[in-house]
């Protein structure tokens, strides 16, 4: 069993007062020192791929292959394309004016905010504890990250490999649970960064909001799935199900529902049902393709939700005592039902019937925003629609999960499934302020006479007349 050790309660403050200490002194801020401290991620990475891996598997039965293609390659990449393109991300920006304006050389400046904090979650623990991390050495700021206590291999892990390949004046692991994090948030910081649900995430809002301190909210929602009737429901089946079945669904862009005409429900039962046993071909929970459930309290209130379902379970529903529960199918299911009434963050699929596509989007709209909206469809008049009509962090057609590898458009929310991007250059954008400097030659004096009292009736001509613009007409 592995222990976690808690950082000391008392030590926090000194931590904090460390890290500022060391932003203060001007340490992160060379582009060549940061570039290292992101190779050292990436080298942390390739260096340490097995323990990690291990940690994982101890934490969650994690897959090795899903661990590799969502945690330890996304995270080397990441490092060093940050590292690779840091200059250009932070390079001034001359911004354009009006010709009068020119020589004031009005520019855009990179600041790093300062030290700032990353809260983390457990169901991905290396990448949404680590991404935020490299955006925050990119930014040129000093980091507190706290892991979460319920992956506590991958957290003390973390804990130990930090310190050794990351400069510990400058970044710290601080490992704990409720009392740990209970202080760091009475503590003030230059920026926040939270993943995690939407109940910790008004905590943590209201925490910031004592000392005005810019949050970042990765949350996450019912992500609805629409199904177009003219799809080729065997491929949807199949991508569909790869969302689901990750991680044992327990990831916050997992499909969270399906919406389909109500003619083709048991079509995509049957072909979601056939897709399942081929691909473990004795249950998902004797799959070693398979994850397990976080803990003995998730399982439940899972259990909890399906027990109370009025939908037919069509296939799945089954638990063991090592926190497996089966990949789990259910039809019929109301907008009333217990599936419907809060993010499954597991392995059940509810599919809900609908007689039309405005239907399906009406339900969908009913509905806090998502953090994605799924839709399988090939009409471009259907996706029109749904673009035009509906609201999510991330709008993706025809597959599942697919948005998280584009390292060039940000991952984020909006409404309650939180505010704020990261990825790559949207990391480095949540920790970086965008300082405004101008400098306003001699030169440019006779331009600026008009401004000096006394104010004359030449003076306000001259004023009225640079204001004086042509409006169009209505269409």
């Amino acid at each position: 069993m592995v222990e976690l050790k808690h950082t000391v309660v008392d030590e926090l403050p000194k931590i904090a007062e460390e890290l500022r200490a060391t932003f203060r002194s001007g340490k992160t801020r060379p582009l060549a020192w940061r570039r290292h401290q992101l190779h050292q991620v990436a080298r942390m990475m390739q260096e340490n791929k097995d323990e990690f891996t291990k940690a994982i598997a101890y934490d969650m039965r994690k897959p090795a292959l899903e661990v590799y293609a969502a945690e330890i390659g996304p995270i080397t990449e990441r490092a060093l394309k940050s590292a690779e393109q840091l200059e250009e991300w932070a390079k001034p920006e001359l911004v354009s004016v009006p010709d009068w304006q020119k020589s004031w050389q009005p520019t855009l400046t990179k600041m790093p905010k300062g030290v700032v904090l990353n809260i983390a979650p457990w169901n991905y623990p290396i990448i949404l504890t680590l991404q935020p991390l490299i955006g925050a050495i990119a930014a040129g700021c000093c980091c507190v990250v706290k892991p979460s206590e319920l992956a506590p291999a991958i957290a003390q892990l973390l804990a130990d490999l930090v310190s050794r390949y990351l400069d510990p004046s400058a970044y710290r692991i601080v490992n704990g649970a409720v009392t740990e994090t209970t202080k760091l948030l009475e503590l003030k910081w230059d920026h926040i960064f939270y993943t995690g649900n939407g109940r910790i995430a008004r905590i943590v809002a209201a925490a910031a909001a004592k000392h005005l301190t810019p949050v970042t909210l990765e949350l996450g929602g019912k992500s609805p799935v629409i199904v177009d009737p003219s799809y080729d429901l065997e491929l949807a089946a199949k991508r569909i199900l790869f969302g689901k079945a990750c991680n044992a669904g327990q990831i916050c862009v997992a499909p969270d529902y399906v919406l389909i005409p109500r003619s083709q429900q048991d079509e995509l039962v049957e072909a979601m049902k056939a897709r399942i046993a081929e691909c473990y071909p004795e249950g998902t929970l004797k799959s070693d393709s398979y994850g397990r459930i976080i803990s003995d309290l998730h399982q439940k209130r899972l259990k909890s939700l399906l027990n109370a379902t009025k939908g037919v379970v069509v296939t799945g529903g089954q638990t063991d005592d090592d926190r497996g529960f089966e990949l789990t199918i259910v039809k019929d299911v109301g907008k009333g039902d217990s599936l419907m009434s809060e993010e499954i963050f597991g392995p059940i699929l509810p599919i809900v019937p609908v007689d039309s596509m405005d239907e399906a989007i009406a339900f969908v709209n009913e509905r806090p925003h998502a953090l994605v909206l799924y839709a399988f469809t090939e009409d471009p008049q259907v996706k029109q629609q749904i673009t035009d009509t509906t609201a999510s962090g991330s709008l993706v057609f025809n597959d599942t999960f697919q948005q998280l590898s584009v390292n060039e458009t940000p991952f984020s929310g909006v409404g309650e499934s939180g505010y704020g991007g990261q990825v790559m250059k949207y990391t480095f954008d949540g920790f970086t302020h965008l300082r405004t400097t101008i400098d306003i030659p001699k030169e440019a004096e006779p331009t600026l006479e008009v401004r000096y009292a006394p104010y004359t009736a030449e003076k306000l001509s001259i004023m009225t007349g640079l204001f004086q613009s042509s409006i169009p007409s209505a269409a």
